[in-house]
Formats: C-alpha cells, sequence, structure tokens
C-alpha cells in the first residue's frame, strides 16, 4: 500500500525530522462524466472523484523551511523554500504547486507559524487530464489547514487552489477540478453550477456498469494554449450577444434563446465555440436528471452527443481521443463514451457492461494500436471521496 511505504519514505528522505510521525494524508483525481469546457463559460459541469491520486505525508517543522519531495520527480530531489520567499521560480518545477498554495493561504490571513516537510506521491497517470495539479493543491491545502488547525472552510480552500492554478501557475482554468477533488464523495458525483457554486449530489447508480478510464497516453502538450483560445472566443462570442442579450455568461441561455440570437456574432467559427458551451450546458442537466431517474441508456446517449460536439464544433478532441471514443462506441456493451478533460490527448471514458469489460478493453485496444500505433491503457474506475487525511491504525 502506498501509504505505509511513504511513510517509510518520508523517514529515509528526511532522518533529521523531529517531532513524532508524520500525518498522512490523500487528494483523489476527477473525472467529469460531461459539462466539458462549460465551467469558465457560467455553466454546469458533472464530475467525481475517482480512487486514483496524490498520497503525502508530512509533519511540521520548528522553523520556517518547507521541504517538499515527489517520488514522481526523483531526479529533483529535495526542493527547498521560506515561509519568506514564496514567489514563483521556474526552476522549482512541480514545487510551484505547493508554494503557491501555501503563499494564497498565507496571504488570506492564515499564518503559519513554521515550516513543514513533506512528501508526494501520485498514481494519476501524468499528462492524462484527471487533473494532478489540482489534486497536488487540494493535497497541500488540507495538509496545511490540518498541521496548523486553521479551520478554513474548504469552499475557500478550493477557490485558493483555483487561484493557484489561474494567478501562480498561469493556466486559465475554471474551478471543477478543485471542486470535485476537494468536495468529491464517494459513490456519488456533484452537479455544479459554475457561476454560483451551488451544487447537488447525485448518486452514480450503474447497476451491472462501470466507468472505464481510457488513456490515450498522449501528452497534453496544446492543451493549455488551446484552452486559453478557446476561452478567449467564448468571451468574444459572448459580447457580441450581450449587444443586446443581458447575460453574463453563455451558460444563462437556453438553446432556443441561442438558436434565436446566434446571428448577433456575426463570425461561424466563434458560433459554434458558442453553440457547444449553450447545448453542453444543457446536455449536463439533462443527463444529471436521467442519472436520477435510473435512465442510463439516455445518460449514455448525451455522452456521446457531448463527444461530438467537443469534436466538430469545440474541436478539442484530436485523432487519439476519437480512436478511442469511436472504437468505445462500436463494443457491445457500451451505453456511451466521451473526451473527458480539457482534450487534446489525455483520457476519454467510457460506461460499460461489467460482463463486457474484458473484451471490450481488448477490442478498443487494438483498434486504437492499428489507427495510432502505440497502446492505449485502461482502468476500471471507482468513485472515492474527496481529499483527507488517512488515520492510521497502530500496529500491535
Amino acid at each position: 500500500m502506498e501509504q505505509h511505504t511513504l511513510i517509510d519514505d518520508f523517514k529515509t528522505i528526511y532522518p533529521d525530522s523531529m517531532n513524532g510521525e508524520a500525518r498522512l494524508f490523500f487528494s483523489p483525481g476527477r473525472i467529469n462524466l460531461i459539462g466539458e469546457h462549460t465551467d469558465y463559460n457560467g455553466g454546469h459541469v458533472f464530475p467525481c472523484a475517482i480512487t486514483f491520486g496524490t498520497y503525502g505525508a508530512a509533519k511540521k517543522r520548528t522553523d520556517r523551511l518547507v521541504r517538499v519531495y515527489s517520488k514522481n520527480f526523483p531526479e529533483a530531489g529535495v526542493i527547498e523554500f521560506s515561509l519568506d520567499g514564496l514567489e514563483y521560480r521556474k526552476e522549482h518545477g512541480w514545487a510551484n504547486f505547493p508554494k503557491g498554495m501555501i503563499a494564497y493561504i498565507e496571504e488570506a490571513g492564515w499564518e503559519l507559524p513554521s515550516g513543514m516537510d513533506i512528501i508526494v506521491y501520485g498514481n494519476i497517470p501524468n499528462g492524462a487530464g484527471l487533473s494532478s495539479s489540482a489534486s497536488l493543491e487540494m493535497l497541500v491545502g488540507v495538509i496545511v489547514n490540518k498541521l496548523f488547525e486553521l479551520d478554513i472552510d474548504r469552499i475557500d480552500l478550493v477557490k485558493l487552489g483555483k487561484k493557484v492554478e489561474n494567478e501562480f501557475i498561469g493556466v486559465n482554468s475554471g474551478i471543477m477540478d478543485q471542486f470535485a477533488i476537494g468536495m468529491g464523495q464517494a459513490g456519488s458525483a456533484i452537479l455544479l453550477d459554475c457561476n454560483t457554486l451551488k451544487y447537488e449530489y447525485a448518486p452514480i447508480n450503474l447497476e451491472d456498469y462501470q466507468i472505464m478510464i481510457m488513456n490515450t497516453n498522449k501528452r497534453r502538450e496544446l492543451a493549455d494554449s488551446k484552452y486559453n483560445e478557446r476561452r478567449s472566443e467564448c468571451e468574444a462570442a459572448l459580447v457580441k450577444l450581450q449587444s443586446k442579450l443581458s447575460i453574463s455568461s453563455l451558460g444563462e441561455l437556453s438553446e432556443e434563446e441561442f438558436e434565436q440570437h446566434k446571428q448577433l456574432i456575426g463570425n461561424e467559427l466563434l458560433e459554434k465555440r458558442a453553440k457547444h458551451a449553450v447545448y453542453e450546458n444543457q446536455r449536463t442537466l439533462k443527463a444529471f436528471n436521467a442519472l436520477q431517474e435510473g435512465r442510463l441508456e439516455d445518460f449514455g446517449k448525451l455522452m456521446n452527443e457531448s463527444h461530438q460536439s467537443l469534436k466538430d464544433d469545440y474541436e478539442v478532441t484530436g485523432k487519439e481521443l476519437d480512436a478511442l471514443v469511436e472504437a468505445a462506441w462500436q463494443q457491445e456493451g457500451t451505453l456511451g463514451a466521451r473526451m473527458t478533460g480539457a482534450g487534446f490527448g489525455g483520457c476519454a471514458i467510457a460506461i460499460v457492461e461489467k460482463s463486457k469489460a474484458a473484451s471490450f478493453i481488448e477490442e478498443v485496444g487494438k483498434k486504437y494500436m492499428d489507427r495510432i500505433g502505440y497502446a492505449a491503457d485502461f482502468y476500471a474506475a471507482s468513485v472515492g471521496d474527496g481529499t483527507r487525511e488517512i488515520i492510521l491504525e497502530v500496529q500491535g
């Protein structure tokens, strides 16, 4: 188990660390069942936390030093910084995520009395688009909150995680990732209104089906720049619509209202981008209702429509994701499949009959290899709880 070895690794990496045992924490990754690229358009998303994620062991220090070490990047070694020097530094690489989280917790008014030693290990495939960065942000937020007994509200921590991503790291993402990871509940997905942060849990009762994560194994190199490009295209479309409509986001429009006023946009490309944002938001609401009412086939159909829209109107899929999803659609026992995350590589998800899971993996894997030339990876996903401390039972 990762958790027991992590405590041992902590002692190896920080042999000089005093003050008793390190404490153990876990922060999940997330998948989004439906509602892609709607979060920054003021729409709804429908994510859940998964049981893959990031483990951390941590202990307070008596001075102002913070030391961080990642088992995923051992070549970077132990990275050190002071609570008095929390600015972004490119050469600190992955450590800028914990550093940003600590900086913004302090900036928000919670002063840390001392530094800490932290070791982390993530089993989320790197670059898969299952939100390893938000998992790390929320992990460090909860570590700081628990170690120093700060009593920061969980939604405030979620907002700080988003701020780290946007302002410290410079990725213009919405709040979905941190929210799903920080607020996740085992066995449930979260319908989240990204405009108001109103949320509702929906039990995921898939009966004889399971969620399959399909990793293209294509790194998402383009995702950040294209993401920011799509975001500004939607903002441009919104400005055109606001010439006649009093709306503050595309998520406020119904399909009918969009069709009635889309000519205001006056640009075919921007119109396609806005259409995806509006229709995908409505699909997400319909999917939530379908799941609530046990209409799994309708839920699967909405997933398929979501992928089609992300391919044709939003143009964020790419040949690898399309290869996986189209192969999944051809398999008996597949209710629905779509890309998940920002796109341009990363992962897709499918809802697959449990009894057909092995043949699904074999067939989709073969079709993907034939079309793309290298292998995809498959993981059966379980829906887990949000970021938390793990209390280890004392042996003996």
